[in-house]
Parts: structure tokens; C-alpha cells; sequence
């Protein structure tokens, strides 16, 4: 028996003796803590609009919006089956609420957000108030804010939820409330949030700029203004070459993220324009509302066209090419990783 060995043989006897006591050693585990650089347990991953809305329409022959109390298709990454993640730290479902359907008004803890893909006269109520919703624009539901859904139009009405449920799902703090009623009382006009905090103006009242805390007090970012801003920032100056032309959704009141838990943006990349690749420590989720485009995750290539979605894990090299003029929504948790000092993100050279 060499030295070598019988020196394995003590130790393993010794962690044997310490697994009764719920303990082990650090530094038989520290080298799989403490990598050189991240690394992603999602894969990239692309849902065609095309293949899940026949799927979505038939579950809405099976269980209406009130007795799913909501009626969504999770996107599950690849990665983790039956643990409903889109990446490791961002859920995302596409719900369908057919014509005349009202899903119920609840609240939880875990904050959300809806990227409208299809339908007119779609509405979300939050807080009191009632946004009809068009496709592109991003609605803002705060965490413990009561919301309802409902279809007031002849067809169905379709968008993608983001929710930062496997976030709060590891500090065991996600849970929920119904509501008494099947829709809350609406209080306040429609288009009165948008009116007070979307014009470049605020109430004179600070305490009313913060009824929902970090959130921005503005929930609906219509997509008609977000689209004009970016087409007329394209032609102010040279796109970015990794960002192209990238605009952030603002709260208002101090500029920051317009959540607290997820970062949100849009890009506009020009027909014929290539994007340089770029990688950075969040994980996102990419909706495509308008164009077609292929985009590059690690060493995969997706084609992607309206009302798709795609999960980008973290530290992936990504770049686009824009086969047509392409706007594109994001989500990730970005804000989370700059509120705690760890977002790094890297550029290749152009």
C-alpha cells in the first residue's frame, strides 16, 4: 500500500464521519464552486410562434381562463424539465385568453411582466387600473399588486409572461392571494398612470411616484412609442456595433430599471446589419415583435421571425443578423447582477 494511498484511504474515512453530522469538506468541493468563468446549465433554446399557437389555441377547447385561473404554456428550457425555468433564473409562458374570457384577479410575490404578441382589446387591470393592450407593448405587473385579464375582442388575444418566479423560488418566498371577486374595482381612468409619469412630468407628491414601491409607477410602455423612439434614435447616430440601437424601459421617478427584479429593453437592427458578438453574466429572454432575423447563441444558429422566443443563457457569445428591419424585446436578470456588484459582460473586438 503506497503512502499516497493510505493518506485517500484516512481522509475518506474521515468525510465518512462527517457525513452524519450534515458537514463535508470545502476543499474536495471548491474547484466545482469557484470556476474560472460561468457556466450556464440552460441551452439556448427557440419556441416558433408557428408551432405553439395551434397548440395554445387547443387548450383553450380544454380549460377555460377561469378555471386555469390562468392559461399559459410554460416555455421550459431544455435543462430543467418539470422545474418550469426558461433560464436558470427567468420563467416565460405565452397565455391566451380567448374572446370574452375574464382570468381571475389575483396577487402574488413574484413580479411580472406581459409582452403582448397578438389580439386587440386585450385588457390587464393593475392596481385599479384598466390598459388595453397592442401587440409589442410591455405591461408591468408589480409584486403583491392585484391584476385581472380579460378578452374583449371577436379573436384571441396572446402574450408572453415573464416572471422571476425561480428567483424568489430560492429564497422560498413565492405565494399568492385570490381575489374576493372575479375582477377588482377599477378606481382610476384608463391611461392615468401613462399620464402622470410618461409625459416627462411628475406629480408634485413624491409619495405617489412610489405606490408600487421599486417598480416603475408607469405599468403599459406602449410598443407605438417605443418603435418611433428607436427608429428615431437609428437615424441620429451609428448603431452600436454589439447593441445596435438599444433602448432601456425607464422608471420615471429615478431613471433606474423599470423593475426591480428584471432588466427590459428593445432593440432595432437594421435589414443587412450584423451585430458583433457580446456576452455578459445575465440570462435573458428575447421576443422578436417585428422582422426576421437569425441570431447566434454559443455555436447555435437560430432563424427567428415574429412573435418568437428564445432563451439566451448567460456568458453565451450571441450576435444578430437582421434579415429585415427587426424590433426585438428583452427581458433578463441584469438588474439583479448589478444590485449585487456581480455583472460583468465582454466584447469581441470589431
Amino acid at each position: 500500500m503506497t503512502e499516497d494511498t493510505s493518506t485517500q484511504e484516512v481522509r475518506q474515512e474521515f468525510y465518512g464521519r462527517l457525513s452524519p453530522h450534515s458537514m463535508t469538506p470545502l476543499w474536495e468541493v471548491l474547484k466545482d464552486l469557484l470556476k474560472s468563468e460561468p457556466e450556464a446549465k440552460a441551452v439556448p433554446y427557440r419556441w416558433k410562434y408557428s408551432d405553439v399557437r395551434p397548440l395554445l389555441l387547443e387548450s383553450g377547447g380544454l380549460v377555460t381562463a377561469e378555471e386555469a385561473e390562468r392559461r399559459v404554456l410554460v416555455l421550459e428550457n431544455p435543462s430543467y424539465p418539470g422545474q418550469t425555468r426558461t433560464t436558470a433564473s427567468l420563467y416565460a409562458g405565452i397565455q391566451l385568453i380567448l374572446p370574452g374570457e375574464v382570468a381571475p384577479a389575483h396577487r402574488h410575490t413574484p413580479s411580472a411582466l406581459r409582452f403582448l404578441l397578438e389580439g386587440e382589446q386585450g385588457f390587464t387591470a393593475v392596481g385599479g387600473e384598466r390598459t388595453i393592450m397592442k401587440p409589442g407593448d410591455f405591461i408591468i405587473t408589480p409584486s403583491w399588486a392585484w391584476h385581472d385579464h380579460g378578452n374583449e375582442s371577436d379573436g384571441p388575444v396572446v402574450w408572453m409572461d415573464g416572471l422571476d418566479i425561480p428567483m424568489l423560488g430560492f429564497y422560498e418566498a413565492v405565494f399568492m392571494e385570490g381575489h374576493n371577486d372575479l375582477q377588482q374595482s377599477v378606481g382610476r381612468p384608463t391611461g392615468d398612470a401613462i399620464a402622470r409619469f410618461g409625459q416627462g412630468m411628475l406629480p408634485i407628491s413624491g409619495d405617489e411616484a412610489h405606490r408600487y414601491g421599486q417598480n416603475s409607477p408607469i405599468f403599459n410602455y406602449p410598443y407605438e412609442r417605443t418603435r418611433e423612439a428607436l427608429v428615431v434614435s437609428a437615424q441620429g447616430e451609428d448603431p452600436d456595433p454589439h447593441l445596435a440601437t438599444t433602448l432601456r424601459y425607464a422608471n420615471p421617478v429615478d431613471g433606474g430599471w423599470a423593475m426591480p427584479t428584471m432588466s427590459t429593453w428593445m432593440t432595432h437592427v437594421k435589414a443587412g446589419w450584423d451585430t458583433t458578438p457580446i456576452r455578459s453574466t445575465d440570462s435573458m429572454v428575447m421576443a422578436v415583435a417585428e422582422g426576421e432575423a437569425s441570431i447566434t447563441i454559443g455555436d447555435t444558429t437560430y432563424d427567428v421571425g415574429p412573435r418568437d422566443v428564445v432563451a439566451i443563457p448567460g456568458w453565451q457569445w450571441r450576435k444578430i443578423r437582421a434579415k429585415s428591419d427587426c424590433f426585438l424585446f428583452f427581458f433578463s436578470d441584469r438588474v439583479v447582477h448589478e444590485k449585487l456588484g456581480f455583472f460583468r459582460e465582454e466584447r469581441q473586438a470589431i
